[in-house]
């Protein structure tokens, strides 16, 4: 029988599971995130591969992200860094549930000069598989930016990834547009979000602290609405974790969600930083295709 491969990216906001059909094409489904469950991981999983297990075809699932984290799927170890792609596959955990052979990757580790610690699960599936999509990155050093909820900052070398460093910008973010007053509440009626992106951006040179409350007086005084203010915020967060990481003229490689990508090249822009984007949905794919190939 014909064994139906699965690969999987499960975040903490959703899942998507994605399988090749007999024409060539990649189909999708999604699920909650594991931060959003209101039932056991693994009957969520099951709940989302219904629609294809009508025809009862045996099944493999390769996960990535937080399937292995502690309360996800089941927990998957931690390579530490510098990691090669090899040594991440030989890393994965495996499980049975209902008949279905699941394998879930590890995330990466990595302890900086000082001994600060730092953890990525998901992201290094999208490193690993833009190496898969472009060799010639396997060779020499390159600086990887994964926009997201906590956004990634990788350095590359010879195919190995070094060291990152992690900054919770989409949580933030998330935390000062749903549960603060100065992202919440006073809307006014001027300026759109691109323009409050360009005057957080303006101030990202200064202190986070200090530059925060403009989203609110703006709206208070300036009637600023609240798409500017959600800009605002955006810019002067993305702006600082720009201007703290990257150096300007040096070349980034963007891997993610295009609109999110999009926020982010306009702040490497306004800093003279060179950037190329891969899409992150092709490079996970990569990533996972290689190592379920390899298993």
């Amino acid at each position: 029988m014909t064994v139906m491969r699965i690969l999987g990216d499960w975040g903490t906001t959703r899942l998507r599971l994605f399988r090749q059909s007999a024409q060539g094409a990649i189909e999708r489904i999604e699920g909650p995130g594991i931060g959003t469950l209101d039932v056991p991981p693994a009957r969520a999983l099951l709940d989302t591969l219904v629609p294809w297990r009508s025809d009862g075809q045996a099944m493999c699932v390769t996960l990535c992200g937080m399937a292995g984290a502690r309360g996800g799927l089941i927990e998957a170890v931690y390579v530490d860094c510098p990691a090669t792609p090899a040594d991440w596959n030989a890393r994965h955990t495996r499980t049975v549930i209902d008949g279905i052979d699941i394998a879930v990757m590890p995330g990466l580790r990595h302890r900086d000069e000082r001994g600060v610690p730092d953890v990525m699960r998901g992201e290094e599936t999208q490193i690993f598989g833009a190496l898969a999509l472009d060799p010639s990155l396997g060779e020499g050093e390159h600086v990887f930016l994964l926009p997201g909820t906590h956004s990634k900052w990788a350095a590359v070398r010879d195919g190995r990834v070094q060291a990152f460093r992690t900054f919770p910008i989409g949580e933030i973010y998330a935390l000062l547009t749903e549960r603060s007053t100065i992202g919440t509440g006073a809307p006014g009626h001027e300026g759109s979000f691109a323009e409050g992106f360009a005057r957080g951006m303006e101030r990202s040179q200064e202190p986070l602290t200090a530059a925060l409350f403009e989203a609110r007086a703006a709206r208070l005084l300036d009637d600023r609405s609240l798409d500017w203010s959600r800009g605002y915020l955006s810019g002067l967060l993305i702006g600082q974790e720009v201007r703290a990481q990257a150096t300007t003229g040096a070349g980034v490689i963007l891997v993610g969600d295009p609109a999110l990508c999009a926020h982010y090249e306009r702040a490497l822009d306004g800093i003279g930083c060179d950037h190329r984007r891969m899409d992150g949905d092709a490079a996970v794919l990569a990533g996972l295709r290689s190592a379920q190939g390899d298993m």
